[in-house]
């Protein structure tokens, strides 16, 4: 049937569309830290960042994105060590 210019057939070529993008979108959840059975933290909890810390972090921000960044923050100051803050924030968040 040629076309003559009806929009009918263009509205389920839309709704396939739609649903081959979000199936491309769609991608492995990543876990939640309440599901997560976390290591115990290496040091006490603190307020701030050590020194050497802080000059870690520096270096590790340019491979990684602001919200990994946060997070291994926050593990950070809660007691874990910078390599299990990365080891979880990669499990949780990702790069």
């Amino acid at each position: 049937m040629p076309y003559h210019g009806s929009s009918h057939g263009s509205s389920d070529m839309k709704e396939k569309m739609k649903k081959v993008r979000m199936a491309k979108k769609s991608e492995p959840a990543k876990k939640k830290m309440s599901e997560m059975k976390l290591p115990k933290p290496l040091m006490k909890p603190r307020k701030e960042l050590s020194k050497g810390q802080k000059d870690l972090m520096k270096e590790h921000k340019t491979h990684h994105t602001p919200a990994h960044m946060r997070e291994m923050t926050k593990l950070m100051k809660k007691g874990y060590c910078f390599q299990q803050a990365h080891d979880i924030t990669m499990k949780i968040v990702g790069k």
